[in-house]
Order: structure tokens, then C-alpha cells, then sequence
């Protein structure tokens, strides 16, 4: 394991069982933990997180793709420390500058017309916005969303998540349908030349270096929704995640976000990029600040949330002037969205992502992991199924049949799991069959720390094959 000089402070709180105790009496039933033996996290620097008895984990799931710059950030610290001092919390029925200042810095960052800001508290709260939005603008109601999809947790975002695990058995999902899954290792079309990754599946193909027939026929499967479902061919929105997060780092063919937009504006719809539900914004994905740019695709409203504010809870929906002027039909207003702290770590959060250069290091100490990852596939092909991502947005998918693509078994992916936290290393885990590990680490890693990663995961591959 990679040295670090930090010391964490001694655990102070209630002790394991009596955690364990309340988690079971007075928390939401519906929680679940990682791992058999639950982790009691107690401190976290930068990439690294220490359990109440000291023992460190390097993190490569970041609190869910949350913590963006590092656990602790010390410039985040010190700029949320100095605000506390001053004022927490007005509501913006009062100005204060911080809001003011972050917008302003936010917007900014995106292409195009995108320059009206909401900030809101969560990715699900932000999704509900930009549906309502989408809706109020086009006059139309009904909504597309892919199958595999995750848009967030609240009754009308659940309609749009397309996880039979995550969907209650309520009436949420009026008027979204969903369209096939664009998909190169998993779906009907795609393979070797079709992803924009240092990694492509070894699944064969017919596209020409360079050329992706697949996308075009995912787009006939889009252009079947509108024409079918779609009332007289009109659509209000498309939610798109510039990367699919919970689905297991699906990546679409290239060429396809661009032309599914294209198609979506000419059914009247406008195109929303989610970047709240999973974090390939804000530098993530190494080429590009935002995750729909490497789409060479500029949507209509932008929803953002997790490492926004490096764990703290903020989100935001970012718009054009015309679609945010639709909202003053009527008061809107949201009570903690925007205020002084919140707007003030999300100002230290850019501060930090420019001082350390982390965009630089997600796209070459994300392209060393991929390629690294890509030894593993290789050296062990009847387990190893896909490695693909960009940046430090990447996935690890296993199998038990390379040529059918048959997930491994539940159990058996837990058993290797397990085996990296035993030996210090957090993978994040998802994909629909749950047989994907989710990398998606604090942007501040190292080689150092990929080369142990990978030599973990290597040694926990081989451990459970020699069984």
C-alpha cells in the first residue's frame, strides 16, 4: 500500500455493536451496507478513508462517485471553516454573495446557451426540476429515458430510472418510456471500434476503424419510441447520463448521444444531459470538463449533483435564458438551495479541481488505470469480460462465459469483492446483474495507488480461480 504521512485522530463514538444496533432499529430499513462485515468509517484524507480502528482503505468509489477532489480537501476545509463565521444560512429571499459569486463562476464552465442556474440539494431533486422544466417548455408531457437507466429515487425521477431493482410498485412513471439501451459490449449492436475509451470490448464487429455502424441503428430504435409511443410524434424531453453510472459504466457508441439529440429536437423535445446521477462532470472524464462534451453534443438543460460539492449536499439545474424564463409562470423557489455554505464549497471545489490540476490527472492516471485494467482481461479472459471508461469514470465487468457474455454469479463476485477491501483497497460494485466493479475514485489518485489497486484485484482473481 502506497505510504502516506496522515495520522488519523482516535475513534471517539459508540462502539461497533451499538452502530450496528441503531442502524437496525432506528434507520431506514431499506439501507444496506457493503461488505459481511460492515465498515465503520470514521476519518477520510484525500484518497484514503481509515475504519474506526485506524486500519486505512485506499477509496476508489468516492462515497458513490461524491468526493470529486479528496476526503478533507484542506482548501474546502478552510473556505467552509471561514463562511461558518459568518453566516449559514438567509434564504434567498435576501441577496448574499456567495450564490451570486458561484453562479457566475458555475455557468462559466458550460458550452453554449447554458446560463441560468438552480441550485436544489440533490441529483434526484434536480432530475424532478429538469422534468418539470422539459414539460413546462414543450407543452408536451411525455418523456424518454433508456432501459438500464438511473435518474435518481423520488416518485417522479423513478419513472425515469429503468432498474427493475430501484422501482417500487407505485404508479410513477406516466408518460416516460424508455428506449433500448445503447450499449456496445451488452446490446444488440456494437464491439471493437465503437466506444470512445483507451479500452474497447473484444467483441467482434462490423464498423471500419474509425466508423460506428451501431449508432445508427440504436437511433432507429429511438426514432421506433417516438414513432410509436410518442403522442403524434412529439416528445417533451430525453434524459440522457453522459456515462451510465449504477447501470456498470455503460458507455454508448460514438456518434450516438449527438444524433439521438438531433432526433429528439426534431420531435419538439429538448435533451437533458444528467451528470447529477453519476459524476462525469466536473473534469472526471479527462478530456473534457463535462461528460456530455466528449459527445460533441450540447444539451438543453444540465443536471448535476454528487462531487459538486465533494461530498457536501448541493446540486444544481443549469438551463438557457428561454427554457428558465418558462419557470416564471408561477413562484419558484427552493429553501436551502444555493445558500451561503453550500455556495461557498462549490466555489472551493473549482478552486481546487484548477490548483490541482485534477482534470489533467483523471485523463492520465485514468488512461493508466484502463490500460492496466486491460492486462487483467487479458491474463484472465474467462473471468474478465469488458474494462472500458475514460478517465477515472471506469468499469470492470465479470463473467462467467466470455462468447455469451453470462454475468458471474452474485456470489462469486462478492467472494472477489470482498477479497480487495480484506487487502485495502474500496471498489465500488453495480451493472443491472450487479457484476460490475464501479471505478470511480477521488481525482487526486496516483499511479502508485493504481498500481496497487490492480495488483490487488489481480490477487484476488487469481485466488478465487485457484478454488
Amino acid at each position: 500500500m502506497p505510504a502516506t504521512s496522515f495520522q488519523p485522530q482516535p475513534y471517539e463514538g459508540p462502539d461497533f455493536d451499538k452502530i450496528r444496533s441503531i442502524r437496525a432499529n432506528h434507520l431506514n430499513p431499506a439501507l444496506f451496507t457493503y461488505y459481511k462485515s460492515p465498515l465503520l468509517i470514521h476519518q477520510g484524507h484525500m484518497q484514503w478513508l481509515f475504519d474506526h480502528n485506524g486500519v486505512r482503505y485506499l477509496d476508489l468509489f468516492g462515497g458513490i462517485v461524491t468526493v470529486s477532489v479528496g476526503h478533507c480537501h484542506p482548501k474546502i476545509n478552510e473556505a467552509t471553516k471561514k463562511q461558518l463565521d459568518k453566516v449559514w444560512h438567509t434564504t434567498n429571499i435576501y441577496l448574499h454573495p456567495k450564490i451570486h459569486e458561484y453562479a457566475e463562476r458555475l455557468v462559466a464552465t458550460l458550452p453554449g446557451d447554458l446560463k441560468v442556474v438552480y441550485f436544489v440539494n440533490s441529483g434526484s431533486e434536480a432530475n424532478d426540476l429538469a422534468m418539470m422544466m422539459a414539460r413546462m417548455y414543450t407543452g408536451c408531457y411525455d418523456l424518454i429515458s433508456f432501459r438500464n437507466a438511473y435518474h435518481g429515487m423520488s416518485p417522479a425521477t423513478n419513472g425515469l430510472t429503468a432498474h427493475s431493482t430501484w422501482r417500487y410498485n407505485i404508479a410513477g412513471n406516466f408518460g416516460i418510456h424508455q428506449t433500448m439501451n445503447a450499449d456496445p459490449y451488452r446490446g444488440e449492436w456494437g464491439g471493437k471500434h465503437c466506444r470512445d475509451s483507451p479500452v474497447q470490448t473484444t467483441r467482434s464487429c462490423n464498423c471500419s476503424p474509425g466508423q460506428c455502424a451501431a449508432s445508427g441503428k440504436y437511433v432507429d430504435q429511438l426514432d421506433e419510441v417516438l414513432r410509436y409511443s410518442a403522442p403524434k410524434g412529439r416528445v417533451g424531453g430525453f434524459f440522457a447520463e453522459s456515462i451510465q453510472g449504477v447501470g456498470g459504466t455503460v458507455q454508448y457508441p460514438k456518434g450516438f448521444l449527438k444524433s439521438a439529440f438531433e432526433l429528439i429536437r426534431n420531435h419538439g423535445g429538448v435533451c437533458i444531459a444528467d451528470e447529477a446521477s453519476v459524476q462525469t462532470g466536473f473534469g472526471r472524464t479527462g478530456e473534457h470538463f463535462w461528460g456530455f462534451e466528449g459527445h460533441g453534443a450540447i444539451p438543453d438543460i444540465v443536471t448535476m449533483a454528487k462531487g459538486m460539492g465533494n461530498g457536501y449536499p448541493m446540486a444544481a439545474v443549469v438551463t438557457t435564458p428561454a427554457i428558465a424564463k418558462t419557470m416564471s409562470a408561477a413562484l419558484h423557489f427552493n429553501t436551502f438551495g444555493g445558500n451561503p455554505v453550500a455556495s461557498t464549497v462549490g466555489m472551493a471545489v473549482l478552486d481546487a479541481i484548477e490548483a490541482d490540476q485534477t482534470q489533467a490527472n483523471c485523463r492520465d492516471v485514468g488512461t493508466y488505470f484502463l490500460l492496466e485494467l486491460a492486462k487483467l482481461r487479458d491474463e484472465f479472459p474467462n473471468l474478465v469480460g469488458d474494462v472500458r471508461g475514460k478517465g477515472l469514470m471506469i468499469g470492470v465487468e465479470l463473467v462467467s462465459d466470455p462468447e455469451t457474455r453470462a454475468p458471474l454469479a452474485p456470489a462469486d463476485v462478492l467472494t472477489i469483492w470482498e477479497q480487495c477491501k480484506d487487502m485495502g483497497v474500496l471498489y465500488g460494485k453495480g451493472g443491472f446483474y450487479g457484476n460490475v466493479f464501479r471505478i470511480k475514485p477521488p481525482m487526486c489518485i496516483t499511479k502508485s495507488d493504481v498500481d496497487f489497486a490492480v495488483a490487488v484485484l489481480r490477487k484476488s482473481i487469481a485466488s478465487f480461480l485457484e478454488k
